[in-house]
């Protein structure tokens, strides 16, 4: 499930710093308001054998605002995503979200004019196409063709040969943190976008935007488009396209 939060602001632009990190802080200070239990496990524990932490978010978007080079466009309408594979996670920030008339974004007014919850695809068919709006990063194992270790920042670009392993075995780790079926399949990398790097706390994450089609239980399915694709999620990495 995810919400779409719709507002307005007069912002004109965003600093490339504030485009995707505070999204992470708005998502734990509405939970802390409405579920504060449930943002303390997933904060501290996160859930499941490997600590993951099953929410997501994307960047603001307004589409009629006017861009220019260097800046990220704001202004007028658009909209937030937040969402998770957990309903109560999802209801719970919706309930923060009504409460409210502003929402702060890194230091930018969002006037809050309406509150919707989406729910997934069906995926009936088993299989589905999912690009993604943020980049997706993923970190390999650092090591080089010779088998050594080379850094311990090893960050991977969907062309790299690590990249399809270390995605799946990924997208199988949301499934057993969620106590769904694990058989998912990366089937293909249809479509890589450009390279963009994002600092949402110690450094920058860098990666890039993929379209990619993927097989498995519908249910398992459902729970990906929900709460995003590669790591660091909760950061608004790997955010799916509605």
């Amino acid at each position: 499930m995810r919400l779409r939060i719709e507002v307005t602001t007069a912002a004109t632009e965003l600093a490339w710093t504030k485009v995707l990190a505070p999204g992470r802080s708005l998502a734990y200070d509405l939970l802390a308001h409405t579920a504060p239990d449930i943002g303390r496990q997933l904060h501290h524990q996160g859930a499941g054998p490997y600590g993951m932490v099953p929410l997501g978010h994307g960047a603001p978007v307004f589409p009629k605002a006017t861009r220019r080079r260097g800046a990220y466009a704001a202004g007028g309408r658009g909209f937030v995503e937040l969402g998770s594979p957990l309903f109560e996670v999802v209801t719970a920030l919706a309930q923060g979200v009504k409460q409210r008339e502003l929402l702060d974004w890194g230091g930018a007014a969002f006037r809050v004019l309406n509150v919707a919850i989406a729910e997934p695809p069906e995926f009936r068919s088993g299989r589905g196409r999912f690009r993604t709006t943020t980049p997706v990063v993923m970190k390999g194992t650092g090591r080089d063709t010779d088998g050594t270790r080379s850094t311990r920042q090893a960050w991977l670009m969907p062309t790299d040969p690590e990249f399809p392993v270390f995605f799946q075995r990924n997208l199988r780790r949301k499934a057993e943190t969620l106590g769904l079926d694990p058989e998912i399949y990366l089937t293909a990398i249809t479509w890589i976008g450009s390279k963009r790097s994002f600092s949402v706390g110690h450094g920058a994450k860098p990666g890039a935007p993929v379209e990619v089609e993927l097989s498995g239980p519908p249910e398992t399915l459902q729970a990906i488009w929900s709460w995003g694709l590669g790591q660091a999620n909760a950061a608004g990495f790997g955010w799916i396209a509605a």
